[in-house]
């Protein structure tokens, strides 16, 4: 992307304290957007606001559970109430939470991570659908190659499960959204250098075990975000219903 390609559009990210959503709201706001972040964590905001501010553009900081309605609601009102539209909105939060079949925490897991990782998800895409129908704006969800692999340990069954919701999810709400010009893309990240495992209190899960993928490397979140600038771009503007994965391979040898 280069000339400012997001001048004055409105983007909004769930998620955006930390990771993919960082980054991806550094990237936009390079690109001219003014950009809604989004989060629970203030002071992780903060960071992101003044690494944001560095490029000349204030964000807006939302701090909101977007797994709770009136929050997500409230979220998505002072928005408008602020720019008087929306362009873009980057479905990004998500997180896990350990849990299997046989170690008595599956139904808590799954009960915590959908509430997020789906049905904030789709609240949001609901709130927001009004105001991208009037902008003709986009959707990008962002889901993980889990919602196609099997995990590698069985604690990661309901985090699987939410991103496979998720991927049929951006293909259900591509159709029906696309009669009103919006189109709803999923970008499924691989393994990516974040600090996801510490936020979902799993980080001695993985001790001692290198994730596999073809190119024999781990992405950084930049590379994610420039996979979902593309897509929110007019140069993607045939591009509807996909899932673009980036993953350095990981699902041809895992």
């Amino acid at each position: 992307m280069s000339g400012k390609s997001f001048s004055n559009k409105v983007v909004f990210i769930s998620g955006a304290s930390s990771g993919i959503g960082a980054a991806t709201a550094i990237e936009f706001t390079k690109e001219g957007a003014n950009v809604v972040i989004n989060g629970r964590n203030e002071t992780k905001l903060k960071n992101v606001y003044k690494q944001c501010e560095a490029f000349g553009k204030k964000p807006l900081i939302i701090k909101a559970d977007i797994s709770k309605d009136e929050e997500a609601k409230a979220a998505i009102d002072e928005t408008i109430k602020t720019f008087g539209k929306l362009d873009v909105l980057v479905n990004n939060a998500g997180f896990s939470r350990s849990g299997s079949i046989l170690d008595g925490n599956l139904i808590a897991s799954y009960d915590e991570i959908m509430a997020t990782n789906v049905r904030g998800a789709m609240h949001l895409t609901a709130l927001a659908a009004p105001h991208l129908i009037k902008t003709k704006g986009n959707i990008i969800n962002i889901s993980s190659v889990a919602g196609t692999a099997v995990p590698l340990l069985p604690q990661f069954i309901s985090y699987c499960v939410s991103k496979a919701a998720l991927d049929h999810f951006t293909r259900c709400s591509a159709l029906e959204l696309s009669k009103h010009g919006i189109r709803v893309n999923t970008v499924s990240p691989g393994p990516v250098t974040t600090d996801f495992q510490i936020n979902a209190g799993i980080k001695d899960i993985m001790v001692d075990r290198t994730i596999p993928t073809a190119l024999n490397r781990v992405s950084e979140s930049i590379e994610i975000a420039d996979v979902i600038l593309f897509l929110a771009s007019d140069k993607a503007k045939a591009i509807t219903g996909s899932n673009y994965v980036s993953d350095n391979g990981f699902l041809l040898v895992n």
